[in-house]
């Protein structure tokens, strides 16, 4: 499936921060993407992912066709990693969890409470809800926090095998993760200060 981004400007806190905005992915490619903090990233993120609204432009993509990662993990505490999973999985309806413990090495962990452990294996958990999701788009926002190098690279591997079975990414990074991947930095889609002050003003007006 591919996700189409025609002049797309959105919002933080009712204040427009990118505007004008327009990109293609394709199924079997990846997009980094870049900008300074505060820049308008996981505002992106959030609203090509359908949970809040665009000020304007277009999104073409079929909604139950992507998995969204973002900063929180998502996980329930006095569930254990099993558990965590075989619930996603039915929330998605799928059944094997399988493929996910391996690929996020968490198959020594399966039986531990989600709330007991370390940032890192809580992390790895997390991204391998994307594994039972059997959704092709995938959005990712800062996916590799808390990760250490070793758990980076599975994290990569797991993209790569996505984009070999024809899904796709979409990923804000400040990392190399080595990936045939597109950047693009959004900088130049920012809505300055002095634009966002007239907008606020038009609308006491």
């Amino acid at each position: 499936m591919t996700l189409t981004i025609r002049d797309l400007s959105v919002a933080r806190g009712g204040l427009p921060v990118l505007t004008g905005l327009t990109f293609r992915l394709a199924p079997g490619d990846a997009l980094i993407l870049r900008g300074p903090n505060g820049s308008g990233k996981t505002t992106l993120l959030r609203t090509v992912a359908g949970l809040q609204p665009p000020l304007s432009g277009e999104i073409d993509a079929d909604p139950d066709a992507i998995a969204y990662a973002g900063h929180s993990d998502g996980l329930k505490a006095m569930l254990t990693v099993t558990e965590n999973l075989r619930f996603w999985a039915s929330v998605f309806g799928q059944q094997d969890i399988l493929p996910a413990l391996r690929g996020f090495d968490l198959e020594n962990l399966s039986d531990r409470l989600a709330g007991t452990l370390s940032a890192g294996q809580k992390r790895r958990l997390g991204l391998a809800r994307l594994l039972v999701t059997a959704r092709p788009v995938w959005v990712l926002d800062e996916p590799t926090v808390s990760l250490d190098a070793a758990s980076v690279a599975l994290f990569a591997s797991a993209v790569r095998v996505h984009l070999e079975r024809g899904g796709s990414a979409l990923i804000a990074t400040h990392i190399d993760l080595g990936l045939d991947a597109e950047v693009l930095d959004i900088s130049p889609w920012r809505v300055t200060a002095d634009a966002r002050a007239g907008a606020s003003d038009e609308a006491f007006l």
